[in-house]
């Protein structure tokens, strides 16, 4: 995964960092015992996969890359296999 930069995109990025906030309000809620803003840190968790999607969505995150087909791939390795 190093070579292809998975995650390295705004959209991954932004997600993530407001997912983080949501868990870290959620956990500290828990600890003052407080279960509305537990369940609204939940929520914010929630939220970041929503604004990671919809900024990935919207041409922020990493392009799909053209994978080749499977019967060629295997055809290639035999060939080499072969040799």
């Amino acid at each position: 995964m190093a070579g292809t930069s998975h995650g390295h995109t705004p959209a991954a990025w932004t997600g993530v960092i407001i997912a983080f906030i949501g868990f870290c309000v959620s956990g500290a809620f828990m600890v003052l015992a407080n279960p509305v803003g537990f369940w609204a840190g939940l929520v914010v968790v929630a939220l970041g996969g929503v604004v990671g999607l919809a900024m990935k969505a919207a041409g922020m995150g990493a392009p799909k890359g053209a994978h080749d087909d499977l019967a060629v791939v295997i055809a290639a390795n035999k060939a080499t296999a072969k040799v």
